[in-house]
């Protein structure tokens, strides 16, 4: 077996805890995993590792080991980097994690852009909304939704790249049964989908933010599947303006609320730092700001929205567009 390959897979187990864990993080079976570590110790003669059923622990010599083991690596890696970082041409695995939500016709395209531009980078996406620690679990960067940029890890870079707007949406069905909110207040009377656990909406206006409490009939984990939710009429939901392009959510879902701007959060790019930057990284960051900068902000459709009213909670009676003075101020900024 390559003994570099062996020491590479035997500090991941000891970082990782576990020979599962690892397996799972460098994608080999724990069975190959147990051998390159026991390869290590049978070309040593030496026990590296406690094992038991459950857990590991470093013995003496294994703690002497994994330690220089650590330095050498990250010496090795530090000059591929800088090497790299010569080359003219981006190249090698580029492992993003981003928001599950993500996973959209947009950013495939975007994806689809760079490889024509860059067919030597490999993109291998994770789609999860959790924090991920980018060093621990070997991400290249991050692309990350807040509001709050100091709720970004520290230590790492974060750029902003742009904002994306949110809305109140609703399903047509939805508004039919229960009518349409006209101010944020109405909120408490409506049903609500939430994401995690906020109880409340945020809005935005001259006089500051102001926070709403909501009535939540069901919560996700996520923001994946949140739209699909709100589109079987399941109750009201913040979401960005990009679920409006979906051809699956035309002329199902309609913006309420569109008076009151709410709080809209920004993506950030995040990765651990601007020093010996590899190629395939400043490339990828390059062209997403060059990509971004020229798509077209998502926004709700502006005309010809159905919006049911309900004649005094007893079930719709008639449709209208939505507010003449909506309309007018957005043709006022269209112009």
């Amino acid at each position: 077996m390559d003994t570099l390959t062996s020491i590479k897979v035997f500090r991941h187990v000891v970082e990782s805890g576990s020979f599962v864990s690892a397996s799972e993080r460098l994608d080999l079976s724990t069975a190959m995993v147990s051998k390159h570590v026991m390869h290590i110790e049978q070309r040593l003669g030496i026990r590296l590792l406690n094992r038991n059923s459950r857990k590991l622990s470093l013995t003496e010599p294994g703690r002497v080991y994994f330690e220089r083991c650590k330095n050498i690596l990250d010496d090795l890696e530090q000059t591929e980097l800088e090497l790299a970082s010569l080359s003219t041409v981006p190249r090698g695995t580029l492992r993003i994690t981003c928001p599950s939500w993500f996973a959209q016709q947009r950013f495939a395209d975007l994806v689809a852009g760079l490889r024509r531009k860059y067919p030597d980078i490999l993109i291998d996406v994770s789609f999860e909304d959790r924090l991920v620690d980018l060093v621990e679990e070997g991400f290249d960067l991050a692309l990350r939704v807040t509001s709050r940029a100091d709720s970004l890890s520290s230590g790492l870079i974060a750029r902003p790249m742009r904002p994306l707007p949110h809305y109140g949406v609703a399903s047509r069905e939805y508004l039919a049964r229960h009518g349409t909110p006209r101010s944020p207040e109405d909120l408490a009377q409506h049903d609500c989908v939430a994401i995690g656990n906020t109880d409340s909406w945020m809005f935005t206006g001259p006089q500051g933010r102001k926070e709403v409490p909501v009535r939540v009939v069901m919560r996700y984990r996520s923001m994946a599947g949140v739209a699909n939710a709100v589109a079987a009429g399941v109750g009201l939901a913040p979401l960005p303006g990009i679920v409006f392009e979906d051809p699956a959510f035309k002329d199902v879902l309609v913006p309420v609320l569109s008076e009151y701007p709410l709080e809209s959060p920004t993506l950030y790019v995040v990765y651990p730092s601007r020093k010996y930057l590899p190629l395939k990284i400043r490339a990828f960051i390059d062209f997403v700001f060059e990509s971004i900068s020229k798509m077209p902000v998502a926004k709700p459709p502006l005309h010809g929205i159905a919006v049911p009213e309900t004649d005094g909670g007893e079930g719709p009676t008639s449709a209208r567009l939505m507010s003449r003075a909506f309309l007018r101020r957005n043709d006022a900024s269209i112009k």
